[in-house]
């Protein structure tokens, strides 16, 4: 009977969460979408940035409702260490282990109103989706257009093109300082998927130095640092509805603040020396990270 209850009361406020999470997205579309075609409307620039930060301003209380019933649970064990000796004071990085949605309610709980706005960069096919792609328009996400080496075979022109893109779309980053996600293994950890790649990692998947590449090179000095952040479930990893019910009953990360200096940024499309050192630096990162996980499994907390 009691675990009856139990299962009961998990899934009512798995329902609350999710109905506090859509009532919170409606109240906001109207506030943010005014913005957005204020933004659009009047092509100057002082205008629009004023519109960026109001829109930036309505997207933190919508975050801070996602957050909500996270930070009022009292069953999840947080064990985080690192995180009190960050200090971003102007535009980063943050590389992150995937495995689970959870992972992003993860990083809105650490790391909301500690660092920059959150930005992603997006392909440029999606600001075509209705409704989503005029919001990624609206606060500025950066531009990201990927070239198959076949088309630059056919159309060399092509070759250096999506850096290029890239860097147009964080120009007006100069004067706004953001903080880049980047789940490096571009997608979540699986051991089947961990089987087909052969990956040498015992906790990870390989590692792709392209888009840590693309984020330096696009923004250059403007990165301050990178945030290494490793994510860890002892108890396994449980889904997005387990997060919204209270079910994940123990949470480990480690965050690490690494410097950016000049050997980090370069051109990975053009340059085959820096590409090479790139590819060895990320994988060197994600050998400690995957040593670093063994030694966060052994935590007492």
């Amino acid at each position: 009977m009691v675990r009856l209850l139990r299962l009961v009361g998990a899934q009512l406020r798995g329902i609350l969460s999710m109905l506090l999470f859509v009532a919170d997205t409606f109240m906001l579309t109207v506030p943010f979408y005014t913005v957005a075609l204020l933004k659009w409307v009047v092509p100057v620039e002082a205008w629009r940035r004023r519109c960026t930060w109001l829109l930036h301003r309505v997207a933190d209380v919508w975050l801070y409702f996602l957050d909500l019933p996270q930070a009022m649970s009292r069953k999840t064990k947080w064990l985080v260490r690192g995180l009190d000796s960050v200090h971003v004071p102007g535009s980063c990085m943050l590389v992150v282990n995937h495995q689970t949605w959870v992972d992003i309610m993860v990083l809105i709980r650490l790391f909301y109103r500690k660092i920059p706005d959150f930005k992603f960069f997006v392909k440029r096919e999606l600001l075509w989706l209705p409704i989503v792609g005029q919001a990624f328009w609206a606060v500025d996400f950066p531009v990201m257009r990927r070239y198959t080496p076949e088309e630059i075979r056919r159309r060399p022109k092509l070759k250096g093109k999506d850096l290029e893109i890239a860097k147009k779309s964080c120009e007006k980053f100069k004067g706004m300082p953001v903080s880049i996600f980047n789940f490096v293994e571009g997608t979540r950890f699986r051991q089947d998927k961990h089987a087909r790649q052969n990956s040498p990692f015992t906790h990870l998947l390989r590692p792709k130095a392209g888009g840590v590449a693309l984020v330096l090179g696009a923004m250059g000095e403007m990165i301050h640092s990178i945030l290494d952040v490793t994510i860890v479930y002892p108890k396994g990893v449980r889904t997005f509805w387990d997060y919204l019910c209270g079910k994940v009953d123990e949470i480990r990360v480690h965050v690490r603040q690494i410097p950016v200096t000049r050997d980090l940024i370069g051109d990975y499309t053009d340059n085959a020396s820096y590409r090479k050192y790139i590819q060895e630096w990320v994988n060197m990162l994600w050998q400690q990270k995957d040593r670093r996980i063994d030694e966060m499994l052994l935590w007492q907390g």
